[in-house]
């Protein structure tokens, strides 16, 4: 069985103002070499060269395989797999938010399944408490001292299941760790492993019996996707496929978590060239100019480390203004704050990409 899903509006790239080359972006060209220059470079030369492109090829190889991957058993929601991916590369967080049962925690524990870190899960319930989150101190009548048990957020990638089911300060128990890359129990840090990330979910339906997320924790996800109902066809193929064992049984890792560090530390060398970070901060500007509160400098930041990754994805060493276009409409919105709703935030968004140019 498949999971057969159709591919959100709100991910499609926006690409009305690329007004500058892409090769302007390029790292610094190197001076075109003389034939006799090219005929006498050494071997040892050209394995140099090799050797620095290694790690871009590598980073853009596991992307493409976790996507590959994840899409056995999403099927339908390239660009929403895309982001999450990107999301990963660009050390951020990811929340889902649709209606129920349109694939989000498959989709989540999907993408986990991709690497062979360690998992966890949360189920987010209204009676859940922040040290079912976090850990506890517990005391030990034998060594007569208080030992730590770290609670579900001590894993690789974190699912946060339904996270607005859950009070307030239950939710703000994933502030430090989404942040700060640590939890802090009785006074005391506990560092969370590495690589990290959260996954979380939340329905848009029953809102009387949910809690709001805070803007302080909306901030901290660098982007937010809704998937949406499958269409008719989609679906149908769907209901075909619901004898037999789920595809998720089966998927495998196809990552290690060595090579999600490695390609993380790829992403954050990737070249941002000072036009591409002006344009990233006037998009941050005009949206603090038109609605009540606008994208933060964190949101900025976010914005161009998910460049950064799709740069990568598209095995560039560079970000180039297709990358800003292309995720500013996930990494943004959730970040605005307008007069009526969310869907005003996106068109805000996609103002601001009609009207900011590229200098």
């Amino acid at each position: 069985m498949r999971l057969q899903l159709n591919g959100p509006e709100d991910v499609v790239p926006h690409t009305r103002h690329l007004l500058v080359d892409r090769a302007d972006y390029a790292t610094s060209p190197r001076a075109e070499a003389s034939s006799h220059e090219i005929a006498t470079m050494t071997d040892t030369d050209t394995s140099r060269s090799q050797q620095s492109d290694s790690p871009l090829r590598d980073a853009t190889r596991v992307a493409n395989q976790v996507i590959e991957n994840v899409e056995q058993v999403i099927v339908g929601q390239h660009d929403a797999i895309e982001h999450i991916v990107i999301a990963l590369l660009g050390r951020g967080h990811v929340l889902l938010e649709d209606v129920p049962g349109v694939g989000k925690t498959m989709l989540a524990r999907s993408v986990a399944a991709s690497f062979d870190g360690e998992f966890k899960r949360v189920q987010f319930t209204p009676d859940l408490l922040p040290t079912d989150v976090t850990g506890v101190n517990i005391y030990n009548q034998k060594t007569q001292e208080f030992e730590f048990r770290p609670g579900p957020i001590f894993a690789n990638v974190v699912l946060g299941d339904e996270i607005n089911r859950a009070p307030p300060k239950t939710q703000s128990a994933l502030l430090e760790a989404m942040e700060e890359q640590q939890v802090s129990v009785d006074g005391t840090t506990h560092p969370v492993p590495q690589p990290f990330t959260v996954i979380a979910t939340q329905n848009t339906v029953e809102q009387n019996r949910a809690y709001d997320l805070p803007m302080a924790e909306l901030d901290r996800f660098m982007m937010k996707l809704h998937l949406g109902y499958p269409n008719e066809a989609a679906e149908t193929e769907m209901l075909g496929d619901v004898v037999g064992q789920h595809p998720i049984e089966e998927l495998t890792s196809v990552a290690t978590l060595d090579a999600l560090t490695a390609a993380r530390e790829t992403v954050a060398d990737v070249t941002v060239e000072e036009p591409i970070r002006s344009y990233a901060t006037r998009l941050a500007r005009y949206t603090r100019e038109n609605a009540q509160l606008g994208v933060s400098p964190r949101g900025s930041i976010s914005l161009l480390r998910a460049a950064q990754a799709r740069a990568v994805l598209d095995g560039r060493s560079y970000v180039i203004p297709d990358d800003i276009q292309t995720e500013a409409p996930v990494v943004l919105p959730h970040r605005i704050r307008t007069e009526s709703s969310e869907q005003d935030a996106r068109e805000l968004v996609a103002e601001a990409l009609d009207t900011v140019y590229v200098e």
